[in-house]
């Protein structure tokens, strides 16, 4: 019998901190940021659930070593947060979903992490694998699930909504247990709304509990400066047509004295807290005010799940400030505002903010034209797969101690500049 009581739904945090900035294709150097001291922070400030990979380089470790600290073993219980990881993809052109890959990259996130169990692990960007190879990850994770409780949730993530759609199909159809949770990125963003009017429909029909949104600039596209430059270079998939309309919009937010990074970050924020709710979570929102399991309500509303990623303190801040100001709007908000003692006019100017934002996003995306809803290949034509297959994973080296930026005051206004990586 499948062994996934409680649904998830009823306990994932709606805001996941995604860490695939702590990796060299977003910073030069992810051994350099302050990934303790963002990790502290967000569990001080609320944030409940984080979201990695064995293929985003040191990622893993980094996240380990920080939730390895006396700081959160003295303040965080295990069962109070979430971590949730990925198989299958090892490399930019290697992937192995076979069961003996499963088992053994299971078990090196476990030691990575230090735990004694993963509450959610992902079939990693199934588009570059065959429906088989995928068929067979999933038969393998959920083995484990039920007969040693090393997983407790299992779902797949990858970038073209209907590849994700089809697949979430074909499980329902040859296993008859549906996959509870699908992730994407960069399919719900001013750009490209996608995962809303596509995905949803055909996933709430699949069975699939959870949906996240993931990489809600798209992978850094939404941004005044462009695409991230790691120590890989320029990795986007994007074509310069799109990158072309993106810098025009970008100079039209300018002009408006605004950044196109903070319309996108708190539109997509925003409008996927509704949009998604329906394969959305209960879990502790963030809000600052104290939550606990054991008040779940069966019939409380779910807020859409999205993942955010940040390379530093400041961005973690701002972040927080706009999520909670987005919880504020909402129907209650008045009294969420209240509670956490942020005060009745933070709802007044949640409401207000919200009707800015929208008039934003809707000037941009006039400027996108025939860019809206565009997607990138994924696969990228003339892509190869290597069949390489490993006995085992990389061992990266132990990172150093990363420096800890623990300013915990969060900014009250919106002159920062938002840089966000918004990364899964």
């Amino acid at each position: 019998m499948p062994q996934t009581s409680p649904p998830l739904s009823s306990l994932l945090p709606p805001l996941v901190l995604g860490t695939a900035t702590f990796n060299d294709q977003y910073n030069p150097d992810p051994y350099a940021l302050p990934t303790t001291g963002i990790v502290h922070r967000a569990l001080s400030l609320g944030v409940r659930a984080f979201d990695t990979s064995p293929y985003y380089g040191p990622a893993e470790e980094l996240l380990g070593k920080a939730l390895g600290t006396p700081f959160v073993y003295e303040n965080f219980p295990r069962r109070d947060y979430f971590l949730l990881t990925k198989v299958g993809r090892i490399a930019g052109a290697e992937f192995d979903y076979s069961a003996p890959w499963v088992r053994r990259s299971v078990q090196h996130s476990l030691d990575r992490l230090h735990t004694k169990y993963l509450d959610v692990v992902y079939c990693h960007d199934v588009e570059f694998v065959t429906s088989e190879e995928v068929l067979i990850a999933i038969t393998e994770l959920r083995r484990i699930r039920d007969a040693t409780g090393q997983i407790k949730y299992v779902g797949i993530s990858g970038y073209p909504v209907e590849t994700l759609c089809e697949l979430a199909e074909m499980i329902l159809e040859r296993t008859g247990e549906p996959l509870d949770i699908v992730m994407s990125y960069a399919n719900f963003t001013l750009q490209n709304t996608k995962l809303s009017s596509v995905a949803v429909p055909r996933l709430r029909a699949a069975g699939v509990d959870v949906v996240p949104n993931a990489s809600v600039l798209g992978m850094g596209l939404l941004r005044r400066t462009g695409v991230p430059i790691g120590a890989q270079g320029d990795f986007h998939p994007s074509p310069i047509e799109l990158r072309t309309v993106i810098q025009k919009a970008s100079d039209w937010c300018d002009k408006k004295d605004n950044r196109i990074e903070k319309v996108a970050i708190r539109f997509a924020l925003e409008a996927w807290m509704r949009e998604g709710a329906s394969v959305g979570s209960k879990g502790d929102p963030a809000s600052g005010i104290p939550w606990t399991r054991e008040k779940v309500d069966i019939k409380s509303a779910k807020l859409g799940v999205s993942v955010m990623g940040v390379s530093n303190i400041n961005e973690l801040n701002e972040t927080m400030r706009v999520w909670r100001s987005i919880l504020d709007g909402l129907e209650g908000g008045e009294e969420t505002a209240i509670q956490s003692g942020r005060g009745s006019k933070d709802h007044v100017w949640s409401l207000s903010r919200q009707k800015q934002v929208h008039e934003w996003a809707m000037g941009i995306r006039r400027i996108l034209g025939e860019y809206l809803d565009f997607v990138w290949p994924s696969p990228p034509p003339n892509y190869v797969k290597l069949e390489l297959k490993p006995t085992k994973p990389a061992l990266l080296p132990t990172p150093a101690a990363s420096p800890d930026q623990l300013a915990f005051k969060l900014p009250t206004g919106e002159s920062m500049d938002v840089n966000c990586s918004d990364l899964i």
